[in-house]
């Protein structure tokens, strides 16, 4: 096995510019997936990023190599995670999570456990969501936040999940339930640093929202997933059954799910609401 680290300092006599330079990252890169390829060696490219987040250097640099993994982090947290972007010989956004230790990385087996927040008591605003990393269901916990706004403009802000999204759910909240928050500041966070891009989180941060804005917790022991279309109907989301089996793992005793995604026979302790439509929602909690 080889590392290098980092790329950006790689360079080869038979170009004439400096290490760094967008021909020198590219031919060095070649020759190096050309060793690896005819010599069998696992090479690991190590490559510095921007301030925004992106790899630094040509941007056919992810596509000379056969895997792309981000290695993230938040600052002062121990954890950091592992995220397959690309990969030619299996699935991509799959997540490893590993806790930085005194005597180095150390895989977390069980990774819903560190970003659930058990609460001494419920409190208004937060919900527990089942969302997928990959091939993984792992559970998060997201917090919402809903406070007068003082201003013209009220706030949407989004930690961890796509800020038009919101603006969009708070849309259909209002259209097919008649709960507008036209003069309310909202903000919405998933604990842990975790990014969210999939619609299955749609049902939990109407949940959260709602929670907050009326000043009631929700029950206890609630998970919920499933996606929010702009007629108030609930879409099912894939692998509903891996979800709602892992929320059992975990203990939770009240799943809103989808209907379409509802079992045939729940898990033990398990009990199920399948909705259809967000104002059946409404009424179940």
């Amino acid at each position: 096995m080889m590392v290098v680290d980092s790329i950006q300092t790689m360079y080869t006599e038979l170009l004439q510019s400096a290490p760094g330079s967008v021909s020198q990252v590219r031919e060095s890169t070649a020759q190096l997936v050309q060793f690896a390829k005819r010599s069998g060696t696992v090479v690991f490219l190590v490559g510095h990023v921007t301030k925004e987040g992106s790899l630094a250097g040509p941007r056919v640099l992810e596509h000379m190599v056969d895997t792309v993994l981000y290695f993230e982090g938040e600052v002062g947290s121990q954890f950091r995670l592992i995220r397959a972007i690309k990969n030619r010989f299996g699935a991509v956004n799959e997540l490893g999570v590993f806790a930085m230790t005194e005597k180095g990385l150390k895989e977390v087996s069980n990774p819903s456990a560190i970003f659930l927040s058990r609460h001494s008591q419920s409190v208004p605003g937060s919900v527990i969501l089942v969302t997928r990393e990959g091939t993984r269901p792992l559970l998060v916990e997201a917090q919402a936040l809903v406070d007068e706004s003082p201003l013209a403009n009220p706030r949407r802000v989004t930690l961890g999940l796509e800020q038009n999204r919101l603006s969009m759910l708070l849309a259909v909240l209002h259209r097919h339930c008649g709960i507008g928050m036209f003069d309310q500041d909202v903000y919405v966070n998933v604990v842990g640093g975790v990014r969210i891009t999939e619609t299955a989180a749609d049902l939990a941060v109407l949940l959260a929202v709602l929670s907050s804005f009326r000043d009631r917790p929700l029950p206890e022991g609630l998970v919920a997933f499933g996606e929010v279309g702009l007629t108030g109907e609930i879409r099912p989301v894939p692998n509903g059954q891996d979800r709602l089996r892992e929320a059992a793992k975990h203990g939770f005793k009240l799943a809103i799910l989808p209907k379409a995604n509802a079992p045939k026979r729940a898990p033990e302790g398990v009990r199920v609401v399948a909705v259809e439509r967000l104002a059946e929602v409404l009424d179940a909690i």
